[in-house]
C-alpha cells in the first residue's frame, strides 16, 4: 500500500503543529515512518487520505466499541447539532446520561462530566484530597492517567512513547506527593504506605492496564488493595476511562467484583466525541463544588453534543448486553489466530486478553508490570506494526498500547487479519 498523500500532510502539519500531531504518540516515533491521516470511518474500518482501507483495531483508542460512524450516535449528533452546539447552560440531556451511567455502573450515587480522561482523573484526585485531608496519592507504573503534573511521574504508553517518563515542567513539588508502586506487586504498595503512614489520600490504578500494553491484576493483588485502602482509610480510585461500559455495563468494578471508592470514566461514555467524567457514592461527591469546597469546573462540561453521543451510546449498550459476550468472543478468536501464526513463525511472544482488549508483546517473559512490558523486542514490534499496516490492518503504533476491538469487526475481518500476519517477515 502506498502512502503518500499521508507523508505529504504529515510535512505540512509539521510547519504549524508541534510534531506534527496534536497528541504523541499518533506521530509513529515508536514504529517509524509517517503517521496516517484519515479520511473517513465506517464500521470497522478506517479509509486514509490515499484511499486504502484498513481494518482497525484502535476504534480511536476505545470508544467507538460499536464501530465508526454507527447510525444511532451519529443521528443523535446530528439532531442536537441542529438545536445548537454549546450553551454554558444546564440541559435536560446531562441528567439523562448521569441517570443512565449511575444505573448501569454499581457502587455509584452521583456523576460529574468534564471533557477529557485526563480532566476526570485530575479532578477525580482532587476531591480525594480534599475529602480525606491528605496529600500524597499512590500511582503505579506504567498506568496512565492523562498529561497531569501529578500522573507524569514514570507514565505509561503516552510519556514512554514519546521517550520523556518524567517530563520536563513537572515540579519537584509535585513529584514529592506521588509515590509510585509496582503494579501486580501488593507488598510494594504496603512498603509505601507503611513508610508514608496517614499521610495517603488515594491509590489510582487502570484497574485493567491498557498503557503497558493489556495487563490483567492478579486476584491477590487487585483484592488486596481494596482490603489494604480500606483498612488504611484510603480511597482506591480506579481509572476506567478505558475499560468503563468496555467490560461489561459496570466496567472492571463489575468484571473484577472489587468496589472501588471514586471511578473515572471517558472513551464510550462520549460515543467517540470529548468527554469524561468521574462518580462515587454521594457522600463524597458532596464534597465537590457548589455543593462542597473541592472545585472543579469547565465551561464545555456537559456539552450537549457529547452528552447526545453518550446517551446514544449507553442506550445501545445497555439495550444489548449481549455486545460485551460478542466482543470477548472476536477477542479470544483473533487471539486464537495470532497465537498459531506467531507459533509458527519462531518469535519470542506473550499474548495478553481481558474482555474486548488484546495486546502482542516479543518477549519470552510473561508481562505482568511494567518492567516485563519494557522487555519487548521493539525492532521486531517495528516489523510486526509496519508489515501489518502494509497488509491492511491497523494496529497500536506502541508497543506499550492495548488494542481495542470493536463489534463492527466480523469473523471474515478476523480471519484477514490473521492471514495479513502470515505474510510478515519478523
Amino acid at each position: 500500500m502506498l502512502y503518500q498523500r499521508s507523508s505529504a500532510l504529515f510535512a505540512e502539519a509539521q510547519k504549524y503543529i508541534p510534531g506534527g500531531v496534536n497528541s504523541p504518540v499518533r506521530a509513529f516515533k515508536a514504529v517509524g515512518g509517517d503517521p496516517i491521516f484519515v479520511k473517513r470511518a465506517k464500521g470497522a474500518y478506517l479509509y486514509d487520505e490515499d484511499d486504502n482501507r484498513l481494518i482497525d483495531y484502535i476504534a480511536s483508542w476505545g470508544p467507538l466499541i460499536l464501530g465508526h460512524a454507527h447510525e444511532p450516535v451519529i443521528n443523535a449528533v446530528i439532531e442536537k447539532a441542529k438545536q445548537g452546539t454549546s450553551f454554558g447552560m444546564p440541559t435536560e440531556i446531562e441528567t439523562k446520561l448521569a441517570q443512565l451511567a449511575v444505573s448501569m455502573v454499581p457502587n455509584i450515587d452521583k456523576i460529574r462530566f468534564v471533557n477529557s480522561g485526563t480532566e476526570a482523573c485530575m479532578s477525580a484526585v482532587r476531591l480525594a484530597r480534599g475529602y480525606t485531608g491528605k496529600d500524597k496519592i499512590i500511582k503505579f507504573a506504567g498506568c496512565y492517567h492523562g498529561h497531569s503534573d501529578s500522573f507524569l511521574i514514570q507514565a505509561g504508553s503516552g510519556a514512554v512513547t514519546f521517550g520523556s517518563p518524567n517530563s520536563p515542567g513537572v515540579t519537584q513539588g509535585t513529584a514529592k506527593d506521588t509515590l509510585l508502586a509496582k503494579y501486580n506487586d501488593l507488598e510494594s504498595v504496603r512498603a509505601l504506605v507503611e513508610a508514608n503512614k496517614g499521610e495517603i489520600a488515594t491509590i489510582i490504578i487502570e484497574p485493567i492496564a491498557g498503557n503497558m500494553g493489556c495487563i490483567v491484576p492478579s486476584d491477590e493483588f487487585i483484592k488486596g488493595l481494596r482490603e489494604l485502602c480500606t483498612q488504611e482509610g484510603i480511597l482506591l480510585l480506579f481509572d476506567e476511562v478505558m475499560t468503563g461500559f468496555r467490560l461489561g455495563k459496570g466496567g472492571a468494578q463489575e468484571a473484577l467484583g472489587i468496589d472501588a471508592d471514586i471511578v473515572c470514566f471517558g472513551k464510550v461514555i462520549g460515543g467517540g466525541l470529548p468527554v469524561g467524567a468521574f462518580a462515587a457514592k454521594a457522600e463524597i461527591m458532596a464534597h465537590l463544588a457548589p455543593e462542597g469546597p473541592v472545585y472543579q469546573a469547565g465551561t464545555l462540561s456537559g456539552n450537549p453534543l457529547a452528552m447526545a453521543a453518550g446517551l446514544a451510546m449507553l442506550t445501545e449498550l445497555d439495550g444489548h448486553p449481549e455486545v460485551f459476550e460478542s466482543l470477548a468472543k472476536k477477542t479470544a478468536y483473533l487471539h486464537e489466530g495470532l497465537d498459531t501464526v506467531l507459533k509458527d513463525k519462531g518469535v519470542p511472544y506473550q499474548i495478553n486478553r481481558f474482555g474486548s482488549m488484546i495486546s502482542v508483546h516479543f518477549t519470552e517473559e510473561p508481562v505482568i508490570d511494567f518492567d516485563s512490558s519494557a522487555k519487548g523486542n521493539n525492532e521486531t514490534f517495528k516489523k510486526y506494526f509496519h508489515g501489518m499496516l502494509q497488509n491492511g490492518v491497523y494496529l497500536p503504533p506502541s508497543a506499550f498500547e492495548s488494542y481495542f476491538l470493536n463489534d463492527a469487526l466480523s469473523y471474515a475481518d478476523i480471519d484477514e487479519t490473521v492471514e495479513a500476519l502470515k505474510k510478515v517477515e519478523l
